[in-house]
């Protein structure tokens, strides 16, 4: 569990503590006697299903309002004082937001529906023969009713990202398909173009054509493996730095962060056998995304290094700042990550974003493509 989610848990957990709590004080001062442990044990209990709702959120959604459907009927037989509490409420709309929110829409309908029915045992058992609103009624209406639609709202917004996710997935796979028709035009227009050179060899100089065959052996390997190699790469727009080799677009784009932004500390290795141009271009677009998220997002960052080294394994890539560590949506509307990711992965690479032990933010990846 992240340590987002542990804080999460412990905050709910406090809160169902001090609500049992302050619960029970009342309790006690008004009606006097225990009559505070019926409800601080439905309390604990139903905070206790809540704190387990992530296992099986449905079955742990469907207890709560059992128990809490059975509290309030001991409530109201017994004369103690109405059921569910304050702590029982927290917890009962935790367990129904979640569901709402996750759940399929008829799991997520029956239990929402249940939650009605509660609140309307417990507005019977408050008033069974008419009168004021009571105050334990009031709340599990208003709990309820926002639980579900928070848990509606947040539905919403779950699904409105994972519609962005795959758009941007998409976008970058067409790129791919744009990508891969020009690879493949230019070396099948080589190729023919070196056919034709070995139909007149034949004709005219027949013991030059096993050389001439070699030659289209050779580069149709060479397109077959160019066109393998293609696949999930995005055309990078900078024709100038497509150009140059791969370890000045990196130092290029280094100078124009640093117009604007703090010393970078950059260790390019000397010497580099020719990158293949997909693994150029992506090394190219991960410097320049991560450092324009680190301009956009941590701009009070004073440290930033870009490191790239080359092996028999592939081309690593690092990029970190000590800036603040919370998310960082890159660009896109903060789609970008996926993007690159899907652009690394696809190449046979592995990519990670996160942060940093200690501070800051790190972009790692590793391409295959290493020393020749």
């Amino acid at each position: 569990m992240a340590v987002r989610e542990r804080l999460i848990e412990f905050g709910l957990a406090a809160a169902v503590l001090t609500a049992v709590a302050l619960t029970a004080a009342a309790i006690a001062t008004s009606w006097g006697g225990w009559y505070w442990l019926f409800g601080a044990g439905i309390g604990l209990s139903l905070g206790a299903t809540a704190l387990a709702r992530h296992r099986k959120p449905v079955a742990a959604a469907t207890l709560g309002l059992l128990l809490a459907l059975l509290a309030v009927v001991v409530a109201r037989l017994a004369g103690l004082p109405r059921e569910p509490g304050p702590a029982g409420i927290l917890a009962l709309a935790v367990l129904v937001g979640m569901v709402v929110r996750r759940s399929a829409y008829p799991i997520a309908g029956a239990v929402a529906a249940g939650a009605l029915v509660l609140v309307l045992a417990v507005f019977l058992a408050s008033h069974p023969a008419g009168g004021e609103v009571n105050l334990v009624a009031a709340l599990n209406a208003i709990g309820f009713v926002s639980a579900i639609a928070t848990g509606l709202a947040l539905r919403l917004a779950d699904h409105t990202r994972r519609e962005t996710e795959e758009r941007v997935r998409r976008d970058e796979r067409l790129e791919l398909a744009r990508e891969l028709h020009d690879m493949a035009a230019h070396h099948l227009t080589g190729l023919v173009l070196q056919a034709e050179g070995a139909r007149i060899l034949a004709r005219k100089r027949p013991e030059e054509l096993d050389d001439s065959l070699a030659a289209i052996e050779s580069a149709g390997s060479e397109a077959l493996n160019a066109i393998r190699r293609v696949v999930g790469l995005l055309r990078d727009d900078d024709d100038a730095l497509a150009t140059r080799p791969a370890p000045e677009q990196v130092r290029e784009l280094v100078r124009r962060f640093e117009r604007h932004g703090p010393a970078v500390h950059l260790d390019l290795p000397d010497e580099t056998s020719p990158w293949p141009p997909e693994v150029a271009g992506t090394v190219h677009r991960v410097v320049r995304e991560s450092l324009t998220n680190i301009a956009r997002h941590a701009p009070q960052a004073s440290e930033v290094a870009v490191t790239v080294r080359q092996d028999s394994a592939g081309v690593h890539v690092q990029i970190s700042d000590d800036g603040p560590a919370g998310r960082r949506p890159a660009r896109r509307g903060g789609y970008g990550l996926i993007g690159m990711r899907e652009r690394v992965e696809t190449l046979g690479g592995t990519f990670h974003a996160g942060p940093r032990d200690g501070a800051g933010w790190l972009v790692a990846v590793s391409l295959p493509g290493g020393d020749r």
